[in-house]
């Protein structure tokens, strides 16, 4: 009897994860596309095929669903072993193919503190914690290359990103990864470090456009 009941507990948990997994992907889409104002809590019911009321009993309000969609888009990043400079100039490369996508919208993160204004918000939080984490990875980075001042190298580099962003956005044009990317080559020479050759670089480049690597990503 205990099996059976375990059983049919466990089956509907997975039953459950799995519905709040539909909500948050089509959450996701519709948020990010067309921004958390825009959409209301019955189109994303619509667009799921389930009642208002099942979608409030996986996430009681569109403020825990926004909180929800957030945490879900903030993957955690850590340093791997390839050279530290490698690993820094690599992040604006990400970037370029992020921003080479059709479904590019700038910085989930940024877009969500600027659509919701208020300074308290869960969800600004969220998004000083995730450009946080950025930057500590960047800093972690430079401490092994003994660069001089990390912590403000770090923050440099990431209003490197951050621009490169928001110019992206605005210009339409994916090549404003490589600007900051030799922003950031500059920055990493100035601070001492051994940085790859430009035929390193290009060779690089091309192994990473490699058939099956993902063009978009969730960072940004």
């Amino acid at each position: 009897m205990k099996t059976t009941q375990i059983g049919v507990v466990t089956k509907r948990t997975a039953g459950k994860m799995a519905m709040q997994e539909r909500i948050l992907e089509t959450t996701d889409r519709l948020f990010y596309r067309q921004g958390i104002r825009a959409v209301g809590v019955d189109t994303i019911a619509a667009a799921v095929g389930i009642s208002k009321r099942t979608l409030y009993n996986h996430f009681p309000s569109k403020d825990e669903l926004i909180v929800a969609y957030l945490t879900r888009r903030f993957r955690p990043i850590s340093a791997s072993d390839a050279p530290p400079a490698e690993q820094v100039l690599a992040e604006f490369d990400r970037l370029e193919r992020n921003f080479a996508s059709d479904g590019f919208r700038g910085c989930p993160f940024v877009n969500a503190v600027a659509e919701l204004g208020e300074p308290t918000t869960a969800a600004r939080g969220i998004a000083v914690a995730f450009k946080e984490q950025r930057r500590l990875w960047f800093r972690e980075l430079l401490t092994r290359l003994g660069a001089r001042d990390p912590d403000g190298l770090a923050t440099q580099l990431s209003l490197l990103a951050d621009g490169a962003i928001a110019a992206a956005l605005v210009r339409g044009d994916p090549t404003m990864a490589r600007a900051a990317r030799e922003a950031a080559r500059t920055l990493l020479s100035a601070a001492g470090a051994q940085l790859p050759s430009s035929t390193e670089k290009v060779a690089k480049r091309r192994a990473s456009r490699r058939p099956g690597w993902p063009r978009t990503a969730r960072r940004s």
